[in-house]
């Protein structure tokens, strides 16, 4: 066990405190703890530690004793002292190595009369050990020479702490002053050990004047001794002065090459053009490694520092290639669809066009042409972000550079070290601009909403300086110290979550939404580009292997379920991996994989989508919902059972769709008498809603037309329509609003084989999205309230439905007056 330096003492003392019988012995080594004193000690071995659970589980008493030998690491009672200071426990903390830290207040000197070995610890019978003052003069007279000579042994060059030398100073108790001099200057164990154990504060400050009269003979000694070393040196100066000659021809040939060294970065320096505060910085560390010695270590980062200056790109850029028509005819070679993305991208290229034409004529400043809004892209993986980004530094004839921020906690990762750290570096965004080597790259920040935050910096809030135009003139990276000109990079960003984003960073930039692609752009994709690709992946000639149109759209919609088209583009590897290995297995000129062949290459259909129902059904409704890889339809099933007027909801329902179905049960009692639902019925009955899939959480207020058609129908005994999907959300007062997600919903019932569609009226601006192909040999019905809803949806409409409500209304039997009375 090893203790810390002190913390600064407490002049408290405890002679009054009653002192337990027995106490948990921890051994110290190398040193002595005296009362008064507050110090941390480290525990690291087990008998020590055990000691200190013991003192804890007791009343967080402990006693500190010295061993007699400090290189003994397990000691027994023979080992240790017979005097020990009681210290109470004020903190403790257990490392993840086993170890203790635990903050310690002495307070009273101890004899121990028995120590006695427990299991895995020693504990110590104990008796208070009583001190005496002695004779008030003696002590006047010792405590002043004992103050002197300390002050000499200071002045003799011996260290201390300015704060503690101080605090000893000024301690106005004899005991307190013998014991804190005892314990801060390098006196023997033994030494330190009789001074603890001396009861008479006389003879104490005695033993302590004799020590320091000892230290200051010993620094006499050295003097002595550093003089006849001096002396020794000069017999010996001819051969220091040779030394000293060879050391300066040294230098003087590693200056030569430290020289040309120096002129290199001048000369690069001087081609750079660089500006005038820049100028005067990278000049001001020029001439500090000058004056350097090549091979020290303050060099090694100087020249490190000069060579990013000299590398970085501070005048060099390219010319932009701004020609809508070769941009457009990038675009649609790189990417199929995607048509309001390219749209904006060229509605971004004609603007910088007309500005740099205007630039040229000198209506406006040049730095305008730079100005414009940052891109964002948000959607799901796979549907072509970076690509696309990739694509427009091809158009536009820049440099393309892209850097993730996928899990980025670091403020460096942006604006880099301070040079005061040992291998610090600039940050990405100057990387990115060294490898780029023109200032005006299209520079893709990938995935920006999965940065994170930690007790280093937020990266994200680093962006904010970055991503403004009107800050970004003059970037001022850490490790370079000088401002970069960044207002000439196009960025651009890409996120998956719009909502992850930070407020302010995204205030910064405007947004690109690219939504999931519908199975006939994957089609398209596949056959233009994915099995080109992978056909030269798996090392084959085109022809060799033909892969069926019908086999695809399977491939598609049965072993891939997904918004971009990363998976399907690794089932085609697959696909022409087998096909490569049956072509040299079986000698095959050609292999042709139809949609019969999936199933024998790649197993069983891992993904069945929903077909629409087979016939008309009380209680079901089709319902339409979107996720990030697309859409689909769902049923929705409600059954009414004799019961206590329950509401029971499963399939793992959301907060949100929960509402819904609360709010479609009271719609239904609100219409109960016009669709001829009793009222008691209600009270009777436990209708039971469930939505199929129930591994799946659902969430959404958009199934709330399918809910409150499929509780109508259950409650009226009304079928369904089989051919039906619908999708809104619901109020109470039966009005349908808007939803999201129409394109994907739409396109999901179209591939179950739904042709009749209900939405909302206010999504009507939203089939303009859907490609007029498949909006063929369909019919949309946009509802505004839920009585069209019920009328497109039931068996015979809402007249059909009405009707029987009136004629239930008729055939009940009315209440004689007595009943009524009776019943009142």
């Amino acid at each position: 066990m090893r203790e810390f330096n002190p913390q600064t003492p407490t002049t408290e003392r405890s002679e009054t405190m009653t002192l337990p019988e027995t106490l948990p012995a921890v051994p110290v080594r190398g040193s002595v703890i005296y009362p008064t004193m507050v110090m941390p000690i480290d525990a690291g071995r087990p008998i020590s530690i055990r000691a200190i659970d013991e003192a804890l589980n007791r009343d967080r008493v402990v006693l500190i004793v010295s061993q007699k030998d400090k290189e003994t690491e397990e000691p027994g009672p023979d080992d240790l002292y017979q005097v020990g200071t009681v210290c109470n426990i004020l903190r403790m903390r257990k490392n993840p190595d086993g170890s203790v830290q635990m903050l310690v207040q002495a307070f009273a000197r101890a004899r121990v009369t028995q120590y006695t070995a427990r299991e895995g610890y020693i504990e110590a019978k104990i008796e208070r050990f009583e001190e005496e003052l002695g004779p008030e003069i003696e002590i006047k007279a010792l405590f002043r020479e004992v103050q002197e000579r300390f002050q000499a042994v200071l002045k003799e060059g011996k260290y201390l702490s300015p704060d503690i030398a101080q605090f000893i100073q000024n301690l106005e108790d004899p005991a307190q002053l013998a014991d804190y001099i005892a314990f801060h200057l390098d006196f023997k164990l033994e030494d330190k050990q009789r001074i603890l154990e001396t009861p008479t504060v006389a003879e104490r400050l005695k033993r302590v004047l004799v020590l320091l009269d000892a230290e200051l003979e010993l620094i006499e000694t050295q003097r002595r001794i550093q003089q006849q070393v001096k002396e020794e040196i000069d017999r010996n100066q001819r051969e220091y002065f040779l030394r000293e000659q060879m050391k300066a021809i040294q230098r003087e040939l590693h200056g030569e090459e430290g020289e040309e060294e120096v002129e290199e970065f001048r000369r690069r320096i001087e081609e750079l053009d660089l500006a005038e505060p820049v100028r005067h910085e990278v000049e001001r560390e020029l001439n500090r490694l000058a004056r350097m010695h090549p091979d020290s270590a303050e060099a090694s980062v100087i020249r490190t520092y000069l060579d990013w200056i000299v590398h970085l790109p501070w005048n060099t850029r390219t010319e932009d290639q701004l020609d809508l028509k070769r941009a457009s005819e990038i675009l649609d070679e790189d990417h199929y669809g995607l048509e309001k993305v390219k749209d904006r991208v060229l509605e971004y290229l004609a603007v910088r066009k007309l500005k740099a034409d205007r630039a040229a004529r000198g209506e406006i400043p040049k730095e305008e042409v730079n100005r414009g809004p940052i891109l964002l892209f948000v959607g799901p993986p796979g549907v072509g972000k970076t690509s696309i980004a990739k694509s427009i530094a091809r158009a536009l004839g820049r440099k393309y550079v892209r850097i993730s921020l996928g899990g980025a906690r670091d403020e460096s990762d942006i604006r880099g070290h301070r040079r005061t750290y040992i291998g610090a570096m600039p940050g990405r965004i100057i990387q990115g601009l060294r490898q780029a080597g023109t200032k005006n790259p299209v520079f893709l920040l990938d995935e920006v909403d999965k940065m994170g935050t930690s007790y280093q910096g937020d990266p994200a809030a680093a962006l904010l300086e970055v991503l403004d135009p009107a800050q970004n003139k003059e970037f001022t990276d850490h490790y370079l110290g000088v401002p970069f000109d960044l207002s000439e990079v196009m960025f651009i960003c890409t996120a998956n979550f719009r909502d992850l984003i930070p407020g302010p960073l995204l205030d910064r930039m405007e947004v690109i939404e690219f939504s999931s692609y519908i199975e006939q752009e994957k089609l398209e994709i596949a056959k233009r580009y994915l099995l080109p690709r992978q056909l030269e992946e798996a090392g084959l000639k085109p022809g060799q292997v033909n892969i069926t149109e019908a086999a695809l759209r399977r491939l598609i919609t049965h072993y891939t379920r997904e918004a971009g088209v990363r998976n399907l583009e690794r089932e085609i590897g697959s696909l022409l991996r087998k096909a490569a290995r049956r072509i040299l297995e079986e000698g095959k000129a050609r292999v042709r994989i139809t949609e019969r062949d999936l199933e024998k290459y790649l197993g069983p259909a891992r993904f069945i989508p929903e077909t629409e129902a087979r016939e008309p059904q009380c209680g079901v409704a089709t319902g339409m919902y979107y996720t990030p890889v697309g859409g689909d339809i769902m049923f929705v099933e409600v059954s009414v059972m004799p019961g206590k007027g329950q509401l029971i909801l499963t399939g793992q329902l959301g907060d949100v769709m929960k509402e819904s179905a609360r709010a479609a049960l009271s719609y239904a009692k609100k219409n109960a008498e016009r669709f001829g639902i009793p009222l008691e019925r209600f009270d009777a009955s436990e209708i039971h809603i469930h939505v199929p899939a129930g591994a799946i959480p659902k969430e959404g207020p958009s199934a709330g037309v399918a809910i409150t058609t499929a509780l109508v129908s259950a409650l009226t005994e009304t079928p369904v329509r089989h051919d039906v999907a619908m999708t809104g959300e619901i109020t109470l007062t039966g009005r349908v609003l808007q939803i999201g997600g129409v394109r994907e919903k739409v396109l999901g019932a179209r591939r179950a084989g739904i042709r009749e569609v209900i939405l909302p009226r206010a999504n009507e601006p939203d089939l303009v999205e859907i490609p007029r192909n498949l909006r063929q040999n369909m019919t949309f019905r946009l509802a505004e309230t839920l009585d069209e809803v019920l009328d497109w949806a039931l068996v015979g409409g809402l007249k059909a439905l009405e009707e029987k409500g009136k004629a239930a209304k008729k055939t009940r039997r009315p209440r004689k007056k007595a009943e009524r009375v009776a019943r009142a």
